[in-house]
């Protein structure tokens, strides 16, 4: 028992140098991505690594108690967490940690300019635990919980405009924006198995929690002349927000005899309102000796501009099929939002519809049933791909698509899996995808991205008898 803790003891450290890596690298990030100036900024990917893996199919994705499965948190469908269970090994909590590193390219499709820029981030923080008793579970009722934080959107651009006003003089105009939404998450899911030789399954899940965040952008003209001096002027708006929030979500699986399992899922996030606090400053100013901006005068302030940002709906329906000797996984989402009700302070953006398929497989070497002694047998291969629209519109609609691929690798030995039933996986991505119509007047855009997260299961709430 001693190695088992040590090596649990050594990856609680890992886990906190992790963490840790990546605030800092976060703080250092230099993204910048102008069309997050439209909404609420870039969405970013609501699934967790394993499902990014293969295209992001997550509605009727459940990976607890999967045969070799590392057990990974669905974070999109919270009806997947009434697949927790406390017999055997499935007991155990699960902390799920996610991160990104990535690396954009912007075309201009009018003079073939291209700017790069790169940025990592935390993708999400996810811990989830059974709380079924062994009365609900001799009844073929399960029940799980899950809790945690992640990142929705993100703001930052950095954009410099030169241009001139006729008969005046030459004008740079500097746009800038910081911010983001952030959600804290209290999910739970319960699981209903059909009786006699009816052994299907229904689950459904719901999460709640608070959304949260806050939006920082400026506009700086400066007028360009060789003898006068003209001031520079400012206009900054700067707004916090934040509302609780309610998605729902639902699983059956069907047994097919002979054949294997298929699930059908769906969730959807509800249309949320997000009570806004909002001030906005116009102002002359300069800079230092070090860049830094210095105000000159505040030409007007207004504070405390009370108001309402409206999020849209996003609904999601798919499926997933396993086949009976547990090798083959296979699955797609449909997913739609209805960007134009989207409001902040009464006001919509330039936003639209969006739709995307999502779909992909995985591979698992291992046997069902079958012991195997060789590393490369327990490792799950996944590719997938998607394609659809975006949510932001400004010359036209624009297109979005990516290709994915990656492995889940257990971090611990078979062995010590099927004594404790404790391990550790580490699951990969990468997603390679363009947003953006070729021959258009606005920007291409093609990014690179590596996603990898780490799913630990341990007893960490279990009181042992021996040690």
């Amino acid at each position: 028992m001693h190695s088992a803790n040590s090596i649990i003891y050594r990856i609680k450290h890992i886990f906190v140098a992790i963490f840790a890596l990546l605030v800092y690298n976060t703080t250092q990030a230099q993204e910048n991505s102008p069309y997050s100036r439209y909404g609420l900024g870039d969405i970013i990917s609501g699934q967790n690594i394993t499902n990014r893996a293969m295209g992001g199919f997550s509605a009727a994705y459940s990976d607890y108690g999967l045969v070799g499965s590392p057990f990974n948190i669905n974070i999109a469908n919270p009806a997947s967490l009434g697949s927790l269970s406390n017999t055997k090994n499935f007991s155990n909590t699960i902390f799920d940690l996610g991160g990104e590193i990535n690396s954009r390219t912007l075309k201009s499709n009018l003079n073939g300019q291209k700017y790069t820029s790169s940025n990592a981030a935390i993708s999400y923080l996810q811990v989830a635990f059974p709380i079924s008793t062994p009365k609900m579970e001799k009844k073929g009722v399960t029940w799980g919980a899950s809790f945690g934080l992640r990142p929705l959107t993100r703001i930052s651009y950095k954009i410099e405009k030169n241009s001139r006003i006729s008969n005046i003089d030459s004008l740079n105009t500097l746009y800038e924006g910081t911010g983001g939404l952030n959600q804290v998450n209290l999910s739970t899911g319960i699981r209903k198995i059909g009786n006699g030789s009816h052994k299907n399954e229904f689950s459904f899940g719901v999460s709640t929690g608070f959304n949260f965040g806050n939006k920082s952008i400026s506009t700086r003209t400066s007028l360009l002349n060789d003898t006068v001096i003209y001031a520079k002027g400012n206009e900054e708006l700067k707004s916090t927000f934040g509302g609780v929030f309610l998605n729902a979500g639902i699983q059956y699986e069907i047994h097919i005899k002979n054949a294997g399992n298929l699930r059908l899922g769906a969730y959807a996030n509800f249309q949320q309102k997000l009570n806004a606090n909002q001030s906005i400053v116009n102002e002359t100013f300069g800079y230092d000796g070090s860049g830094a901006v210095l105000t000159i005068d505040s030409v007007s302030t207004i504070k405390d501009v009370k108001g309402k940002i409206v999020i849209p709906a996003t609904y999601v329906a798919g499926f997933t099929y396993q086949t009976k000797n547990k090798q083959w996984l296979f699955g797609a989402d449909f997913e739609t939002s209805d960007w134009t009700a989207y409001r902040y302070y009464n006001e919509s953006d330039k936003t639209t519809n969006s739709w995307v398929v999502k779909t992909g497989a995985e591979f698992y070497p291992a046997k069902f049933n079958a012991a195997s002694n060789k590393y490369w047998n327990y490792i799950k291969y996944r590719a997938g791909f998607y394609y659809g629209t975006a949510p932001v519109k400004t010359d036209n609609l624009r297109n979005r698509s990516a290709f994915t691929f990656g492995a889940g690798m257990p971090l611990t030995t078979p062995r010590q899996i099927q004594n404790r039933g404790e391990y550790v996986a580490l699951n990969t991505s990468i997603e390679i995808g363009t947003i953006g119509n070729a021959g258009t007047t606005g920007l291409k855009e093609n990014s690179f991205r590596i996603n990898f997260g780490v799913s630990m299961n341990a007893r960490w709430f279990q009181k042992r008898s021996y040690d």
